[in-house]
């Protein structure tokens, strides 16, 4: 719904446009953690705050979600 055609954003910790992750050129881990609660994704690079921020990947409603998930051992999800 968020994505789209959207392949650049911008960071929102410096502002500058990058382009969002992709998973057949980028490593998962190099751009994301999920924070202490398991519930929220944490952007570790401009690439990964962009796509957080672009997708909107941590709206209230899915924030809610992940945590019955947690709470149901169904996430976060196994490498």
């Amino acid at each position: 719904m968020f994505k789209r055609d959207f392949v650049a954003a911008n960071d929102p910790e410096t502002g500058v446009e990058t382009g969002l992750f992709n998973p057949r050129m980028h490593n998962w881990s190099d751009h994301f953690q999920w924070d202490d609660s398991q519930t929220r994704l944490i952007g570790l690079s401009a690439v990964g705050r962009a796509t957080v921020s672009r997708l909107r990947i941590n709206r209230p409603g899915a924030v809610r979600a992940r945590r019955r998930w947690v709470d149901a051992g169904l996430h976060p999800p196994s490498n």
